[in-house]
């Protein structure tokens, strides 16, 4: 970061009578980087101010994941600007913010754009991250791109992305994860940073180990990595020895955040691992079942909170559980839906678990749970989503504007009481689903590029 006698020396030699000379070597170079710096500062700066006024909201490690504590109402909101429709022939949540994100403006969205991955900072402002193109037609040797939205969806514009191709074995980047709009993550199974709202990124070193999950909240990053020896698209199969790790978001400073979250499984079988923050309080579903817990502030030892009433299961392609998705209601209050369709929750943080609701009358596989605490539990599954509205013991299919995508959804969210995404389980479908009312109706938005 420059300070103001760098601008000072960097406004006179600007302002001051220049001879008709070549420059010492290097000064364009130098002028460049502290004008970059400025712009980020600038950006940090209106981040900031956004971030000051965000509510938290949570949801299961999924797809899309930034679990943080729920949003309130906000007072005289108005609508979110509806999705475009459209007919054709897959963590944590998000945050809600009352004041627009200053963010970069942006390049096209590279053609075919896949997303894969989904993270949000607004109920209007998220980033995508997927495959565009075909290998050989690409910007750079990978087709990995990253696409965001200021406007709930209405329109997306291109950034940069990882130089890292589609996830395979130990390579390649598949999911995304934004704190503020200006620090964010790119991971699954190598981890890469951006601390300039995605104008650059770096690759961080996990010495051999892969990425399964990263959440945000407050001034943090948290992820899991583990040992794990899945090839292909299956890069979280087959993981054994999972540590949890944490780092102050402007930074790369990654660490074990305890004896307690390291080496988790060193012996056991193949198993997964699930990651669930909220705004005091952070939660970590080891492969065995076992709760862990501890503060999200960088200090205080996480310790064995309980036990969850079945069983996490081996790793979604994503890296989240197949058996159990987690979400938080608070601090305290957890939610939980198991593969036998039945739903629990706990008041006291994963000490006891109470079957509340059964599960809806489908033979679809559950993928991710949501809820928004003035308006319903949803699930995604691998035929739809399923609405469990307040107040009632019936679950009910949303209602879907277009056609149901191949394969369900991998991930629904809510960004507040009312607005909430949704991502496909099939990338192939280029869209983003958006709900204004408590998840009983969803719209599709095409993350669309330039036409062919």
């Amino acid at each position: 970061m420059t300070d103001n006698h760098d601008r000072d020396d960097l406004d006179t030699w600007l302002h001051s009578r220049i001879e008709p000379l070549s420059p010492p070597p290097g000064t364009f170079e130098a002028i460049k980087r502290r004008a970059r710096r400025r712009k980020v500062r600038k950006l940090t700066v209106s981040a900031g101010v956004a971030a000051a006024v965000i509510a938290a909201v949570v949801t299961v490690p999924q797809v899309v994941k930034m679990p943080v504590e729920p949003a309130r109402p906000e007072a005289g909101a108005k609508p979110a600007t509806s999705a475009p429709s459209t007919t054709s022939g897959p963590g944590k949540v998000f945050a809600s913010s009352k004041a627009p994100i200053a963010l970069p403006t942006g390049n096209p969205v590279p053609a075919n754009f896949q997303p894969a991955s989904i993270t949000a900072v607004s109920d209007q402002t998220m980033f995508v991250i997927g495959q565009a193109g075909k290998p050989g037609q690409c910007a750079t040797q990978y087709c990995t791109s990253v696409a965001r939205t200021q406007d709930a969806g209405a329109t997306w514009t291109g950034l940069p992305a990882p130089l890292a191709g589609a996830p395979d074995g130990a390579a390649g980047v598949g999911q995304i994860r934004f704190l503020d709009g200006i620090n964010g993550w790119a991971f699954g199974p190598e981890l890469w940073a951006s601390h300039d709202g995605g104008e650059s990124w770096k690759q961080v070193s996990t010495h051999g180990r892969r990425v399964i999950d990263v959440e945000t909240v407050g001034k943090r990053a948290f992820a899991i990595e583990a040992d794990c020896t899945g090839t292909g698209q299956d890069y979280a199969a087959q993981c054994t020895d999972f540590t949890l790790y944490s780092t102050p978001a402007t930074g790369d400073d990654w660490k074990p955040v305890g004896a307690s979250t390291t080496n988790l499984n060193k012996q056991g079988a193949f198993g997964s691992a699930a990651l669930v923050l909220t705004g005091t309080r952070g939660y970590l579903l080891a492969p065995d079942g076992t709760l862990l817990a501890g503060p999200v502030t960088g200090t205080g030892e996480w310790k064995e909170a309980g036990q969850i009433p079945c069983a996490v299961g081996l790793a979604q392609q994503d890296g989240a559980p197949a058996g159990a998705q987690l979400g938080a209601l608070s601090a305290q209050t957890l939610i939980l839906a198991c593969q036998t369709k039945a739903i629990y929750q706990s008041a006291d943080g994963g000490a006891t678990w109470q079957q509340t609701k059964a599960g809806p009358a489908t033979s679809a596989t559950a993928t991710s749970i949501s809820a928004s605490p003035t308006a319903s539990v949803i699930l995604g599954t691998t035929a739809g989503i399923e609405v469990l509205p307040t107040g009632s013991d019936t679950w009910q299919a949303a209602t879907l504007t277009g056609t149901v995508p191949e394969g369900g959804f991998g991930f629904v969210g809510m960004t507040t009481p009312t607005r909430g995404i949704a991502l496909p389980a099939d990338a192939g479908a280029g869209s983003v689903w958006f709900t204004t009312d408590g998840g009983l109706t969803w719209s599709p938005s095409q993350v669309q590029g330039p036409a062919q």
